[in-house]
């Protein structure tokens, strides 16, 4: 398809930057840009770390003590 579009400053240079990495045409390098955008990104969710109460207190100092504490928690 052929067509005619104005293209903002930035995304005009985003396709001059491509073009000449890859020593792509514009039309190849407009089409990869637009395809990578159409890609739809999964839901990232937030990091959260997950705590537990071991209900004793623990001396990281030692880890072989820690071992041996774990080894026996319930």
């Amino acid at each position: 398809m052929r067509t005619t579009v104005t293209l903002d400053d930035d995304v005009a240079a985003a396709v001059e930057r491509l073009r000449r990495a890859e020593g792509l045409g514009v039309s190849a390098a407009v089409n990869r840009l637009v395809r990578a955008g159409l890609v739809q990104r999964r839901d990232v969710r937030p990091f959260r770390q997950r705590t537990a109460d071991l209900e004793f207190t623990i001396d990281v100092r030692n880890v072989g003590e820690v071992l041996d504490l774990l080894d026996d928690a319930p």
